[in-house]
């Protein structure tokens, strides 16, 4: 693929990042937005590699969010920290280490399917623009929290 090939690609990714930005969505929408751009811009998928990573790439985070609301609906809104049983504590902890495990077993399983599409190299690069995305995310709502 030639560079210009590759830069109207990019171009077009940003294009829609911005445009997804400017229409009233939600503040998880945004960030879904910047995040393809972020990881886009640090991987370098060709065309057709886009094309057969992002459905997989969503569907193994919408797993991940299924398995975590899951969590959070049946111990995080509902259970009062403050007086928890020792049993409750327990059956706490063994639930986030439950779900810690599932993420784990996501993460591996996809990670194997990732590598099937693309270039180890590249399954590389995403898993290090996923950790610079977070650390991006992080400091930028430090940075306006602070202001």
């Amino acid at each position: 693929m030639s560079q210009f090939k590759k830069y109207i690609f990019v171009c077009l990714f940003v294009v829609v990042a911005i445009v997804s930005i400017a229409q009233p969505a939600s503040k998880r929408d945004k960030i879904e937005a910047l995040r393809v751009t972020f990881i886009n811009e640090k991987v370098n998928f060709t065309a057709q590699e886009a094309q057969l990573f992002w459905p997989l790439y969503n569907e193994y985070n919408d797993k991940l969010d299924n398995v975590r609301k899951s969590f959070r609906q049946q111990y995080i809104k509902s259970t009062d920290f403050t007086t928890l049983t020792d049993k409750e504590a327990d059956a706490y902890i063994n639930a986030e280490m439950a779900l810690k495990q599932k993420e784990y077993e996501l993460f591996k399983e996809y990670f194997e399917r990732f590598k099937k599409i693309l270039p180890i190299k590249k399954v590389a690069l995403l898993r290090r623009a996923e950790e610079e995305f977070k650390r991006e995310l992080i400091k930028n709502i430090k940075g306006n929290s602070s202001e």
